[in-house]
């Protein structure tokens, strides 16, 4: 069991103890690609039974005031595998409640907790609480990115395609928090990204600079010569007064059969869940033989537990 070469080659060695994640930006290309070695090795190892007790009496706290399967199941799952505890923290019973300040919070948790994993409304106030922590802080989601999705689609990328450098990826739909995070990611890593979707809907225009990327209208346009099509929900959560008038607007930015086919036998799909079947996707597209859907899922369990094991001290 290489459990020394995991704590020193991949933690000590490489300066991250200690690092927030708020952005896919936020580590070099470099640190990206060791968190995925990181993560394919701790896949293997749990493949295989082999216990990897890395952060063995570490707490992690989830602070997360929206719904979560895969990133909540994920974390604290991922901390019972690496030895550690989770403890899940709902505002509403915190002091935050009844006027606490971010800056407060995050003085005192981080004499209790070994990093604080945050799923909350607004970006800015991730930043406040990174700035005020004594620990790592990770985004789990905010109106603005969702990196540690964006680090499952590039080890199901990488475990599906190989090399990511000079791949054509495609986003059907609306340009969200996803979306964001999941062109930073693909262009970091060299990958081409073409964006289809309504002009009410595009990407902020930071998003579309952030490397080789590229907005089109036509969905059939993003996807012809594409080696991924990923697609995600047209309503995020707490958009959900805008629902039907989004419904409208993307309604011919499904990814059914014949979108896919547009595509070709080669290209995966990706949807990073739930899917709202029968608008932004079939039910023949996610449980099709060229989904990679179930993969991508998976693998929120084995990147955030590289991204834990590197960053908690």
């Amino acid at each position: 069991m290489a459990l020394p070469k995991l704590e020193d080659t991949l933690g000590i060695k490489a300066g991250l103890k200690g690092r927030h994640l708020l952005g896919i930006a936020d580590w070099a290309p470099g640190e990206l690609e060791l968190l995925l070695d990181l993560a394919d090795e701790l896949k293997d190892l749990q493949r295989r039974r082999e216990p990897h007790r890395l952060l063995e009496g570490r707490v992690l706290g989830l602070l997360f005031d929206k719904h979560s399967t895969r990133t909540r199941v994920s974390f604290e799952v991922g901390m019972a595998h690496l030895g550690g505890t989770a403890l899940f923290l709902a505002p509403e019973q915190l002091q935050l409640a009844r006027g606490e300040s971010l800056r407060d919070t995050a003085t005192v948790l981080s004499r209790y907790l070994d990093a604080l994993a945050v799923r909350i409304s607004s970006h800015e106030d991730v930043e406040e609480l990174a700035r005020c922590a004594s620990i790592p802080v990770l985004n789990a989601l905010t109106d603005r990115a969702h990196p540690c999705q964006a680090l499952a689609d590039l080890m199901t990328l990488r475990e599906r395609l190989g090399e990511l450098a000079g791949r054509r990826v495609a986003w059907v739909g609306d340009g969200n928090n996803v979306c964001a995070s999941f062109v930073a990611a693909a262009t970091t890593f060299g990958m081409h990204v073409v964006v289809a979707a309504p002009p009410d809907c595009e990407p902020p225009p930071v998003v579309l600079t952030a490397g080789s990327v590229e907005l089109v209208e036509e969905p059939r346009d993003a996807v012809v010569g594409a080696d991924a099509v990923y697609t995600d929900v047209w309503t995020s959560m707490g958009n959900e007064r805008e629902e039907a008038r989004r419904r409208q607007l993307l309604a011919r930015y499904r990814i059914d059969d014949e979108v896919l086919a547009a595509a070709g036998p080669q290209a995966i799909v990706l949807h990073c869940l739930p899917a709202h079947v029968g608008e932004e996707i079939t039910d023949e597209v996610l449980h099709g033989p060229q989904s990679a859907v179930w993969d991508q899922a998976e693998n929120r369990l084995h990147t955030q537990k590289a991204l834990l094991a590197l960053v908690v001290s």
